[in-house]
């Protein structure tokens, strides 16, 4: 009876797809950050404050 139950324990407590499935939905999430950000970074007003930055960043002269 004790090998039935082992077995049967071993079965129904079995979690080796866990690991993948955390994985996976990690990744699903950092896509979903990245195109959200890369919505935000390419629409107009953020894209003109960025290259307004980069563009007085690189025009001042050091004194």
């Amino acid at each position: 009876m004790n090998i039935i139950q082992t077995r049967l324990r071993e079965l129904f407590c079995n979690d080796a797809g866990m690991t993948t499935l955390e994985y996976a939905m990690g990744a699903l999430a950092a896509m979903a950050l990245a195109a959200a950000l890369y919505m935000v970074v390419s629409s107009g007003t953020v894209s003109d404050a960025i290259e307004s930055i980069i563009t007085d960043a690189l025009s001042k002269r050091p004194s």
